[in-house]
């Protein structure tokens, strides 16, 4: 079998030979049949009833999809609930005694729910909700870190028709008030606290801070005591304990739901602008992710399944709670971070828990190689039977780094793009069937089509960028969307395709073989010499040099330093100079042209990140030009910004 490198196996640079599937892997996968993407184009939109029917319906639905223009009424007619999808089936199968979620805490506290407690305890704070007032569409706001209440309080908001509305506990309390009056949100469930990297981070304040700042009142606060900091709460402010314990044994009948009803509201995470609601629904949403679970995860009932995502963002909601709850899966859950106490937190989870699939971002496997390939090895992680990226795309030199340290060239990676808006998985390969290309996202997943074009809505020729077009509806998209409303992404207003379309606001190229490389964000864009480049295609090259883990450049307009500086990372064991530096600056000009030229390589141990993993290059930019960087408190490092201005000026 091939490994994958290509023909410059020092630099990583070159073109990626296919990998094919392990054929132990390809025997035992979900979906083996390679016809099935002719069957989904051939008979769409009915293709779809594969995913329905990974899910149980109270009633049927009439029709997949009645009308092939908008409003797209998936799975018509249906209704049906996702807390009895995610606990009461498997019960009901006999399951109730496989384990659910096992939780490990900062401190090495762990715990475990099976599907029968994990049923009963949604069902005591469901019945808790609805005490405190909460009726069917009042939408609940969960402020919480990684516990487990908050999928419970998910799965309970769910039960009664409620939506939630999570908002990521590492947000600010303008933040928080920001998406409590977007959501219109009277009620609010948050904690006392949670603990990162050897710290208490206090959230109770926070949310008081927030309840002040909203313009309507909150009419009930619930808080979970995981510091036992639970103190002067006023007369609508509850604890969940007391709450649970006053419903102890309650059962709450799941409240049936339109298959177009309101399932949760989340937010864009709004680095560039306000954050935008997006609201998804229930029959079309948890049909997508339950079938992407099972055809692309490849995740079985009683399978042990490990995703780095935090529930705050969409990748935990679709790929922590409801996918693998729906199908079944054991899915494990950490608070903190993965190098706390030790850097080899990850490597020791999979051990202990035996995990079977294990679904991270290429930020966290960066920063893995960056740790070191030694944290690794020191863990056996033979249970591994497959691999996933998502978040961002991944350099092809990552993705061997992946491939060969923690899959040791036996799992197969699936490389996945999809959005906050697009619910679930939209391009990657199948693994039972696809070959791999390393770098490289894959197909459109069988019923879904995408296009490549340019600005003026024309198909670029194989392997020229262009902006990356869905074509066809598919059940997971949000209701904006099925209500037909053009819901393009900034850049893209101007550009029109015959038909119904959907702006994904990201470069593309795709190859021969409709394989897709997604090349990032298209506002992601600098001038170098009056030629508009991709800031990820020249940090890709940057990575794509041995040694090299993350970058990141900037245009700069100083006149004494313009033009474009490239904010590097080195393994551990690296120091950059000056040999280094040029080599970084002739692999980018080799790799795009003359044309791209770094005019400053600046080593950092470190980037400015977002709390979900996201770059932020305007900390970058006002670094560069010696300008004031204001606010860093929604960066998860906000040390690093100090230390580069120092690393910078002493440049």
């Amino acid at each position: 079998m091939s490994n994958g490198r290509g023909p410059d196996s020092e630099t990583g640079l070159g073109e990626y030979e296919k990998i094919d599937p392990p054929t132990s892997f390809a025997e035992q996968a979900t979906v083996t049949d390679e016809s099935i993407y002719d069957e989904f184009n051939d008979t769409w939109p009915d293709c779809w009833e594969r995913a329905a029917a990974t899910i149980d319906w109270s009633e049927p639905y009439e029709c997949v999809l009645p009308n092939d223009e908008p409003p797209f009424e998936w799975f018509a007619g249906g209704t049906l609930n996702a807390s009895y999808n995610c606990l009461d089936r498997h019960i009901e199968a006999g399951a109730k005694n496989r384990v659910a979620i096992k939780w490990e805490s900062h401190l090495g506290e762990t715990r475990t729910y099976t599907y029968q407690d994990l049923y009963r305890e949604v069902n005591e704070f469901a019945a808790a909700l609805r005490a405190q007032g909460v009726e069917e569409d009042d939408v609940v706001t969960l402020y919480m870190p990684m516990i487990p209440e908050l999928p419970i309080a998910m799965l309970a908001c769910a039960r009664i028709g409620a939506p939630h509305n999570v908002v990521f506990a590492g947000l600010s309390a303008d933040a928080l008030a920001t998406r409590l009056e977007s959501a219109d949100s009277e009620y609010l469930v948050t904690c006392d606290g949670y603990y990162r990297r050897g710290n208490a981070i206090f959230l109770k304040s926070k949310a008081e801070d927030a309840r002040l700042k909203t313009p309507h009142d909150l009419s009930e606060m619930v808080l979970v005591e995981h510091l036992g900091e639970a103190e002067h709460l006023g007369e609508t402010q509850h604890t969940y304990d007391e709450l649970v314990s006053e419903h102890a044994g309650a059962e709450v009948a799941p409240v049936d739901r339109s298959a177009d009803d309101v399932l949760f509201l989340i937010h864009t995470s709004g680095t560039t602008g306000e954050p935008k609601r997006v609201e998804h629904v229930t029959g079309g949403y948890l049909a997508h992710v339950t079938w992407t679970s099972q055809a692309v995860l490849d995740l079985k009932p009683g399978d042990t399944y490990l995703c780095t995502a935090n529930i705050g963002w969409i990748s935990g909601h679709s790929y922590v709670v409801y996918g693998p709850l729906a199908v079944g899966a054991t899915t494990v859950m950490y608070e903190g971070t993965p190098n706390y106490p030790e850097k080899d937190r990850i490597w020791s989870l999979i051990e202990q828990n035996a995990v079977d699939v294990f679904y991270t971002a290429p930020t966290a496997i960066r920063a893995f190689m960056k740790w070191g390939a030694e944290y690794p090895a020191q863990h056996d992680l033979s249970s591994l039977r497959l691999l996933g990226t998502v978040g961002e795309p991944i350099n092809p030199r990552a993705w061997q780094w992946y491939y060969e340290h923690v899959g040791n060239e036996e799992c197969p990676i699936v490389d996945t793009w999809w959005q906050t808006e697009t619910g679930g998985m939209m391009i990657a390969t199948l693994p039972g069937i696809d070959a791999m290309k390393p770098g490289v996202a894959g197909p459109p997943l069988p019923g879904t089509d995408a296009k490549i074009v340019d600005g003026s809505g024309e198909a670029v020729p194989p392997n020229d960028a262009g902006y990356l077009v869905l074509t066809r509806p598919w059940p997971g998209m949000p209701l904006a969307l099925r209500h037909g409303r053009r819901w393009g992404r900034e850049g893209t207003s101007e550009i029109e395709v015959n038909g119904w379309n959907y702006f994904t606001g990201d470069g593309a190229r795709v190859d021969e073989d409709g394989y897709i490389t997604v090349l990032g964000r298209i506002d992601d864009v600098i001038n170098v010499s009056g030629y508009r480049l991709g800031t990820m295609e020249i940090e890709s090259a940057i990575v794509d040099v041995e040694g090299v883990v993350e970058a990141a450049v900037v245009s700069v307009d100083n006149a004494e330093t313009g033009g474009v500086h490239a904010y590097v990372t080195l393994e551990a064991a690296l120091s950059g100079d000056e040999q280094m530096r040029e080599r970084i600056a002739s692999h980018v000009r080799e790799r795009i042209g003359p044309i791209a030229t770094l005019d400053a390589v600046v080593f950092t141990p470190d980037l400015p990140k977002t709390r979900s993993g996201k770059i932020m290059r305007r900390f970058l930019e006002n670094i560069a030009n010696g300008e004031e960087f204001g606010d860093t408190s929604t960066l998860r490092n906000p040390e690093i910004v100090g230390e580069l201005k120092s690393i910078v000026r002493d440049d």
